[in-house]
């Protein structure tokens, strides 16, 4: 997947996002999507890579568990096609859920 491809995933979910973080004191209120490279995860032939697979996480904020909203993201996922994992945390610091998908592209 490219990124331009994931860049319109990210428009399909339909949230505010931004690479990695948003800009000090310009993050909007919430809910909103954050989505980065945060490594990858390559396959290796003969001494070289032979097949190259990012790691994407896209992470949602809401100040409210949103069930709707995950259901919507993970729509987005699934109509792509894309196999992701999913975990959530609770941001004590910001009052911030957070929910993680992690795949790779």
């Amino acid at each position: 997947m490219t990124h331009e491809e994931v860049m319109a995933v990210m428009e399909e979910i339909r949230l505010p996002y931004a690479y990695h973080h948003f800009a000090e004191g310009e993050s909007p209120d919430p809910p909103f999507a954050v989505f980065l490279y945060p490594g990858s995860n390559n396959f290796s032939a003969d001494g070289k890579v032979y097949f190259k697979a990012d790691r994407l996480n896209i992470e949602i904020y809401t100040d409210i568990k949103n069930i709707e909203l995950e259901q919507q993201t993970e729509a987005v996922l699934d109509g792509h096609g894309i196999f992701y994992e999913k975990s959530e945390v609770w941001i004590e610091s910001e009052n911030l859920y957070e929910v993680l998908y992690q795949m790779e592209v």
